[in-house]
């Protein structure tokens, strides 16, 4: 699936520094919009509008930036900026997109299916990466990836990066042989070792405890 356009609207700014402190107690945002060969562009942005849509896209989506109602850019969240005291948000940086430049990314990566070698040979699934690097244009980048596990049939076989399929256009730049998924068999509980004690020391002491004290 390609990842997906969000509009996103802003309003161009004068203020820098210690001078946009104000902008936050009125529900704003301080934004800078960057990108390859391009001047920087300081921007305002609605803080419950741009704190709703953040929980809403992935990392390589796609936005439709319009300033000031009229420029539209199309952009990706680059950077975050949060109070970690207060969990705000202080700051947000926007790459600019260039048509016909490809950019770099990590992609999610979800697993489907079920592997024969946990839910019938008792393993335990590891699925051990849950992102893909990737390079691409923009329109050619999808919201995330998919892989069955189906093939994990014994404790021997083990899905790689290079088996993520990847749509015509994208570029692999994770390692090629990084395992991303894996079934393990459970350990062996061990039982606990419990020491014998040959019969006649067993007799001894119960004849001890039996014979009577002679203190007075």
């Amino acid at each position: 699936m390609s990842a997906t356009t969000t509009v996103l609207t802003a309003t161009s700014r004068t203020e820098t520094g210690k001078a946009v402190a104000h902008l936050r107690h009125d529900g704003k945002i301080p934004a800078v919009v960057f990108g390859h060969g391009l001047a920087s562009i300081n921007v305002t942005l609605d803080a419950h509008e741009f704190d709703h849509l953040r929980r809403t896209i992935h990392s390589n989506s796609i936005i439709s930036l319009e300033i000031d109602g009229k420029q539209k850019q199309r952009v990706m969240v680059h950077g975050i900026q949060i109070d970690p005291r207060y969990r705000r948000l202080l700051h947000v940086d926007l790459f600019a997109l260039k048509s016909g430049e490809e950019v770099t990314v990590e992609v999610p990566l979800h697993t489907t299916g079920e592997a024969y070698a946990a839910t019938k040979l008792g393993g335990t699934l590891l699925h051990t990466v849950d992102r893909v690097r990737v390079r691409a244009l923009p329109e050619k980048l999808p919201e995330s990836f998919e892989i069955s596990v189906e093939s994990l049939v014994d404790f021997d076989v083990a899905i790689h990066m290079r088996d993520v399929v990847l749509p015509a256009g994208v570029t692999l730049l994770s390692d090629p042989d990084e395992i991303v998924a894996k079934v393990i068999p459970q350990r062996a509980v061990e039982e606990p070792v419990v020491a014998e004690v040959a019969p006649e020391a067993v007799e001894e002491a119960v004849d001890t405890e039996a014979e009577p004290s002679t203190k007075s």
